[in-house]
């Protein structure tokens, strides 16, 4: 036993590093949400380097001098369309004394400013002007200014390597990442091409939200076929995804990225059978819409099938097809027990005003305070609220076996046990 353990019987004993029970990935020290060393070890494996994290979509920047402020982990970073209309992302950090020198989300701007000492940079981030570089003349005499071997090229804002595909826009830090495609893999790069297919973009909308709970557990939840059709009442009473739908499970061969298939039941609304023969208390059978457009589900050319795909890009981004309400998920944590979200609605440029309108009300089964999706919020909360109380202690995620693999069905843990084999790949625990 540690000494300070042995000493101090009543305190808490924090081990210097999580507990594994051997060397699986089914039982998860609860120290993994929330041990502070082990969150900025986390930021620098999986944000930092070696991963492409989600910026964006080229559609929030459409013309030259368009920026969005983002994070990337949580440094913050801003996609831009510089004059040439190539696309650039920046840190949002003065190279002179280190200043967020960019507070709006969204704007328009012809150069970049710091207003602490006004130095500029070009959209491309290259420093242009530093006032008094040269000194202020009095009496015949240069008073101050920059040293001799200043050098301009050497002082502009860190600047990310990009990526994007289908609108879609990743950066990175680390300019000797892979290419995008094959860090997401040939059957996860099928379902990011499915829904960004090349036809144009257009914003709908945005939610944000704080939810205090550790930026892993959203990846988790929405690896986890386990739950939707147990807590989610409206999901599994109006048989959007349950349980028994025709489904599947696909990983990447390293197991960090995931997308769930589901195809709704050609039934529709699900009936009393569904509360007998799988016990599901969620079901409410009295359960009824006063605007029966929520469910106006129409199928597109596009979705081949599924009637939602929920996809995991790890680290930082969800893509949600969920019937007809598309989204991408911004993961982006602060800290170890709290990350902000940010839900970015779209649609297509072709799509009809009819199609618009219902992608809107779809919408609202998501978001902070969605049908379906304010319960997801409300469980992290929870969880992290115990894993803060008992940190020795595990969680388990064992349905479906040990293993990981594929699946085609949904009654499993698969997806979980991947992203933990390979965190504890990565981060050698």
């Amino acid at each position: 036993m540690d000494a300070r353990a042995a000493a101090s019987p009543d305190l808490p004993f924090f081990p210097d590093s999580v507990r594994w029970e051997g060397d699986g990935s089914s039982r998860i020290p609860f120290g993994v949400y929330t041990r502070e060393d082990l969150h900025r070890k986390e930021l620098e494996r999986f944000f930092y380097r070696k991963h492409w994290c989600y910026v964006g979509l080229e559609a929030e920047v459409p013309s030259p001098g368009d920026f969005k402020r983002t994070v990337i982990g949580e440094r913050s970073v801003i996609l831009v369309r510089a004059a040439d209309g190539q696309l650039q992302v920046v840190e949002n950090i003065c190279a002179h004394r280190g200043m967020q020198f960019c507070r709006e989300r969204h704007g328009n701007r012809a150069e970049f400013v710091c207003p602490y000492h006004q130095w500029s940079y070009t959209l491309n981030g290259d420093l242009q002007g530093v006032p008094f570089r040269r000194g202020v003349r009095q009496g015949g005499q240069v008073q101050g200014g920059m040293p001799a071997d200043f050098d301009p090229a050497q002082h502009g804002l860190t600047k990310l390597k990009v990526a994007a595909r289908g609108g879609v826009v990743f950066a990175s830090f680390d300019h000797a990442i892979e290419s995008f495609e094959d860090f997401l893999g040939p059957t996860i790069l099928g379902y990011f091409d499915r829904l960004f297919n090349g036809r144009p973009l257009t914003i709908l909308g945005y939610n944000r939200q704080r939810i205090p709970g550790n930026w892993k557990l959203m990846q988790e939840n929405i690896k986890d076929p386990y739950h939707p059709g147990l807590l989610h009442t409206w999901f599994v009473t109006f048989g959007l995804w349950r349980a028994d739908n025709q489904s599947a499970l696909k990983m990447d061969a390293r197991h960090r990225h995931a997308a769930m298939i589901s195809t709704r039941g050609a039934a529709g609304k699900a009936d009393q059978r569904v509360a007998q023969v799988t016990q599901v208390a969620s079901f409410k059978e009295g359960m009824q819409l006063h605007d029966p457009s929520f469910l106006d589900i129409v199928p597109e050319p596009w979705w081949g099938g599924p009637t939602a795909v929920m996809t995991t890009v790890f680290p930082s981004l969800i893509l949600q097809q969920q019937v007809n309400s598309v989204s991408t998920r911004h993961i982006q944590p602060d800290g170890h027990g709290h990350f902000n979200f940010e839900w970015t609605h779209f649609g297509f440029a072709d799509d009809t005003p009819e199609m618009t309108q219902r992608r809107l009300r779809q919408a609202n089964l998501f978001g902070p305070a969605g049908f379906v999706s304010a319960d997801d919020g409300e469980v992290i909360e929870f969880s992290q609220r115990a894993f803060e109380s008992k940190p020795a202690h595990r969680a388990l995620a064992e349905l479906g076996g040990h293993d990981v693999a594929d699946t085609d069905h949904m009654v499993t843990e698969t997806l979980i046990r991947g992203m933990y084999r390979y965190w504890r790949e990565v981060m050698g625990e």
